[in-house]
């Protein structure tokens, strides 16, 4: 019996059934091949000249000249993402069965990384801390670091205050078996509360209710002045330190120890790396860097968990479902990292910014698991530390890199991981060790602060591999994605860690301003990964990156590249009303059906995928018109930036996006319709979008006086297609339509409308000229 339980696999393998959804995406194909050959087909009569072609050519050639590329850009973009779907697969996972294998389970080494305390409240990251510190996952093998790019006396209060708090909250959590460890939600009501248990339990609960809102109430009064004033001296290291420019700051929390009832707490470090202004600091990526050095010279667990400060654990058991997957395979090339999806607690009703990203997840994420692995989000993340130390699988190794997997020499590692003996020798016995192997936590923490100083500092980098070969790569915002690139091009594979409760739950940005930003942000770091040496595409030739997968990364890169190619497009209707052409064929004529059926069947397939993941008609129409919005604004502004940058007249910036104050209720439904409505403020993103939306309100009113009064071009002016996409387009953009007459927040500001008319006017001035 125990040699057949021995046998139970820990993850398995499943292949999902698209049938229907294959001969979907065929038929797109098909409308869209059947549009480019009829367009390539009218463009080739022009050419071959003589009357007849002439009179059956199109009004405006090099209007469907433009129409033509834009479409076989549009067929393209299709074509790879059916091959991302094409395949997809879900792995589940069975934590029960490693109940008897506590003591093989490796550590873990857990990062929270947060940027500024004022887009990123303190309150936020002390309750994914605690969510993470009371997992059910043996404590001694857990440490959970912190780092403060924010160089916050605030942010290291919280800390301090959540580590005193642990000694409460993880036994009453492991006593109870709480389902929610944050409690921000498990004392919301929405995870149940005490009402209908004992008597013993509804006084635990109101009592470790009464501790977490005085916990509450203590970090939000602390003012950081009054901190570093304080005369213990505990925030002296924060006397004249700028977010900018100050020395490394290492604190241990709270050691792995005992609380009073003996329940195990896991050890918590802060962190706040050095700064420089002489030395880059790489945004993200360098903050993950200086945590895995700093583990690996302290803790050096064989896996990491990194989150963002926002990300609380919703299942207690995630580590346990991503030890199924890491250690379920035979070959662990299968899993160089488990990868969750990301989801959202609290989030608005049917997605009004369309940042949520669930269908994505849903029917492009299981097809992408079923290549060569998904995607490393930047968050909710697995790795084998010796993954991301850059070395390959066996499968892969070739003679430059099996040196890498025995035992490379000391001047190797030192070329590698820099100067530091204490990470040398980590970094040693995590290259050639078995990850089973317990990691060698250091008994006393404090005694190590100072090698952990060394190797976060901001020059400690100067002549090593960190940020190319080793850690989390520089060269892009979306240091995450590529970051995974690499992995996946040294031939390792991910798995999909999707359990049910969901892994984790964050919060998705609100507001216009703080969705575009988003989205900006990463769209900015895509553009800079395709047009760099990491280019997919070169990686597949000369690396081990699969060319489906390959395909995959195309299409979340290229989001940047539609910018351009859309906006084009959707151009063409509002020229043609202006100038009285056409782009589109009549109603009249058979080559009329083609763009039509195509229109319906892809809406209706869109709209299909949403109902298929359980989402309303309302989440699939907000999606579609947040898309068309985006890719004139926030993906348009992520090009013109990238593009600056490539001739040397800009540097990208990063952007921390806000991240909302987690309250004890839910909103009302008056407050949900407030935040659903779409916000603006002076931003740039906006004025391309007003621009557009204004234009096609002008050249709406000018084709219908044109159809009212008979005024018709000799060749046939525009007809009911080009009609068809101008109110379409203004339905997409009903939130600038409503926010030209709108105030406040809501309304767009005059310094936005008054470039948009100058722009509109420019435009206008174009098609009129003639």
């Amino acid at each position: 019996m125990a040699a057949g339980a021995a046998k139970l696999q820990l993850q398995e393998r499943a292949p999902l059934p698209r049938t229907a959804w294959k001969l979907a995406d065929l038929a797109v194909l098909a409308l869209l091949l059947a549009l480019l050959a009829r367009r390539a087909a009218s463009l080739l009569a022009v050419s071959a000249g003589g009357a007849a072609a002439a009179a059956a050519a199109p009004a405006c050639t090099w209007c469907w000249v433009a129409a033509l590329v834009c479409e076989a850009w549009f067929t393209f973009v299709w074509l790879i993402t059916v091959s991302t779907k094409w395949s997809p697969v879900r792995f589940d996972t069975h934590p029960e069965r490693l109940a008897q294998r506590n003591e093989e389970l490796p550590a873990v080494d857990v990062f929270v990384t947060t940027a500024d305390p004022k887009l990123e409240p303190p309150a936020v990251t002390v309750n994914t801390v605690l969510s993470l510190l009371a997992l059910d996952y043996p404590a001694g093998k857990l440490a959970c670091y912190v780092s403060d790019d924010g160089c916050s006396p605030a942010t290291c209060f919280a800390m301090r205050e959540a580590a005193e708090f642990a000694r409460l909250w993880v036994p009453f959590c492991r006593k109870h078996g709480v389902g929610v460890r944050a409690p921000f939600v498990y004392f919301s009501g929405s995870s149940g509360g005490a009402a209908g248990d004992d008597d013993e339990f509804r006084r635990e609960w109101t009592a470790m209710k009464g501790e977490y809102e005085k916990l509450v109430s203590r970090i939000e009064s602390a003012d950081e002045e009054s901190l570093v004033r304080r005369g213990d001296g505990e925030f002296a290291e924060f006397v004249g330190a700028d977010r900018r420019d100050h020395p490394t700051i290492i604190k241990v929390l709270r050691d792995s120890g005992k609380a009073a009832d003996g329940t195990e707490i896991p050890s918590l470090i802060y962190i706040s790396r050095e700064k420089s202004p002489r030395h880059p600091h790489h945004f993200k990526a360098g903050a993950m860097n200086v945590l895995t050095r700093v583990s690996g010279v302290l803790t050096n667990a064989p896996i990491m968990l990194n989150v963002d400060c926002d990300m609380f654990a919703n299942n207690p058991q995630v580590a346990l479902h991503a030890m199924c997957l890491l250690l379920g395979f035979d070959d662990e090339v299968h899993s160089g990292f488990a990868q969750a999806p990301q989801k959202f607690h609290g989030a608005l009703r049917d997605d009004p910014f369309g940042n949520q990203l669930e269908v994505l997840y849903e029917k492009l994420g299981f097809g992408i698991a079923g290549l060569q692995g998904m995607f490393y989000g930047g968050t909710g993340c697995f790795h084998r530390r010796k993954v991301i130390y850059g070395v390959p699988p066996e499968s892969t190794a070739d003679v430059q890199t099996t040196r890498m997997r025995g035992s490379p020499s000391y001047k190797e590692l030192q070329k590698m991981f820099g100067s530091s003996k204490e990470l040398i020798e980590s970094a040693r016995s995590t290259i050639s060790g078995e990850m089973l192997a317990a990691a060698p936590m250091a008994h006393d923490l404090t005694s190590r602060i100072d090698a952990a100083k060394e190797v976060a500092a901001c020059s400690y980098e100067a002549g090593t591999n960190w940020g190319q070969e080793v850690g989390w790569v520089y060269g892009s915002m979306t240091e995450d994605i590529l970051t995974g690139q690499r992995i996946h091009a040294a031939g390792w594979r991910s798995a999909l860690l999707n359990p049910y409760p969901p892994a984790f739950l964050g919060g998705a940005p609100t507001g216009g301003p703080a969705s575009l930003t988003q989205y900006k942000r990463w769209a900015t770091g895509l553009l800079e990964i395709i047009l760099s040496r990491n280019n997919p595409i070169l990686l597949c030739i000369t690396k081990h990156l699969e060319f489906r997968q390959c395909l995959a990364y195309l299409v979340i890169y290229v989001w940047p590249l539609r910018a351009p190619f859309e906006l084009c497009y959707a151009l063409l209707g509002p020229y043609c009303l202006l100038a009285n052409q056409s782009f589109l064929p009549k109603a009249s004529e058979p080559g009329f059906m083609v763009p039509l059926a195509l229109f319906l069947t892809y809406n209706a397939y869109s709209l299909a995928e949403y109902m298929d993941c359980r989402l309303s008609a309302r989440a699939w129409w907000n999606n579609h018109r947040m898309q068309r919005i985006v890719s004139s604004s926030a993906w348009l502004l992520a090009f013109l930036t990238v593009v600056l940058k490539t001739l040397g007249l800009s540097e990208t910036v990063f952007e921390v996006t806000r991240k909302e104050q987690q309250g004890d209720g839910g909103a009302g439904a008056g407050d949900d319709a407030d935040q659903g409505r779409f916000t603006f403020d002076s931003s740039p993103v906006f004025v391309v979008p007003t621009a557009l939306t204004a234009l096609t309100l002008v050249a709406l009113a000018v084709g219908a006086w044109r159809a009212v009064a008979g005024v018709s071009a000799a060749g046939g002016g525009p007809g009911a297609g080009e009609f068809a996409c101008c109110g379409w387009l203004l339905l997409c953009f009903w939130p600038f339509v409503r926010g030209l007459a709108g105030k406040g927040s809501y309304g767009i500001p005059w310094s936005v409308k008054i470039k948009a008319g100058l722009i509109v006017a420019a435009f206008v001035h174009f098609c009129t000229r003639n």
